[in-house]
């Protein structure tokens, strides 16, 4: 096992919309050759408000 460093590029905190995660998989399905990977989570103080992630591997 390789031992890998995840590193946090940005993150930005925008509206919640329940469609934003089909966004999120396609730039998974893109990018992940580019050694980058998105993550989207709802902020844990406001279920109104996602955090868009982007980090290299």
């Amino acid at each position: 096992m390789r031992n890998e460093k995840i590193e946090t590029l940005s993150t930005v905190k925008l509206q919640n919309n329940p469609e934003l995660y089909k966004i999120v998989d396609s730039l998974n399905r893109t990018l992940k050759d580019d050694d980058l990977m998105f993550g989207l989570a709802l902020d844990e103080d406001d279920d109104e408000t996602a955090i868009f992630t982007i980090y290299r591997t």
